[in-house]
């Protein structure tokens, strides 16, 4: 379920799974390895998801900052978890 009334999507578990999957290897490819911490900007949309997922799949520890936000409280944000990625 998306922000907006009507704004919905649906995937069965397979598909979800090779989504993450994938994304984990994304993940990997760009240096993201276990104990690390990921920020993550993006709405309320399927690429959230697969984000978080992703990220607890190789063991990163990741935060969602919802897309509201301004950028000096992202950078705050940022900063004071000591990311090593930001997924937008």
């Amino acid at each position: 379920e998306g922000n907006e009334p009507g704004d919905s999507m649906k995937i069965t578990y397979r598909e979800l799974l090779h989504k993450v999957c994938q994304f984990a290897n994304v993940l990997r490819s760009q240096g993201v390895k276990k104990g690390d911490r990921v920020s993550i900007y993006l709405p309320m949309i399927l690429e959230l998801v697969v984000a978080m997922l992703a990220c607890a799949r190789i063991g990163a520890l990741h935060s969602v900052v919802f897309a509201g936000f301004s950028a000096d409280s992202l950078c705050d944000r940022i900063l004071d978890c000591g990311c090593s990625l930001l997924i937008t």
